[in-house]
């Protein structure tokens, strides 16, 4: 499965990186409800900071920014709402779900996590170099700014009427 794939279905949700659990089941190749199932067997595996159950507000918030529902009439209403996985909790399951598809796909989507942490890491000190130039910038602007200014001052208070050049034609 390509990384950009796996990385379009992260979402951000509490201030966390997950995916959903039918995004899951559909990438190990299994329905939504056999995961949730394995993953209820083993509930004690998944504390609250690797999986969390979406509230109705998350959920429909989420609703629209992908179009996965509605298709040929099922899936149109859940009946229970989705779980959202952290990489942890990613992770976790492929210990809950011994298949080699679903090794695979998790091989893939921690890399995925990976990449996007580092993404992320990079950006911040991106901003952070560049908020310090804006700084640097900025002042030194406002240097050159108020000397520019005060040369203009000094001009004008230095200023000696100007004679004109030429030939001046006298009024008799």
């Amino acid at each position: 499965m390509e990384l950009q794939i796996i990385q379009n279905k992260i979402y951000e949700v509490r201030g966390q990186r997950v995916m959903l659990d039918f995004d899951l089941a559909d990438m190990y190749e299994t329905e939504t409800k056999r995961l949730k199932e394995a993953v209820r067997r083993n509930i004690n595996r998944f504390p609250s900071d690797f999986m969390f159950e979406l509230t109705n507000q998350e959920y429909n918030s989420l609703r629209t920014q992908f179009a996965t529902l509605k298709n040929l009439g099922r899936g149109e209403h859940r009946k229970y709402l989705p779980f959202a996985f952290t990489e942890q909790g990613v992770a976790m399951l492929a210990s809950v779900l011994k298949s080699e598809k679903a090794i695979e796909v998790n091989i893939q989507i921690v890399r995925a996590f990976v990449i996007l942490r580092q993404y992320a890491l990079g950006y911040a000190e991106l901003n952070q170099k560049l908020e310090t130039f804006m700084l640097e910038t900025n002042m030194q602007f406002s240097d050159i700014y108020q000397a520019l200014t005060e040369m203009a001052s000094q001009n004008e208070q230095n200023k000696k009427p100007i004679k004109p050049i030429g030939y001046l034609a006298y009024e008799k």
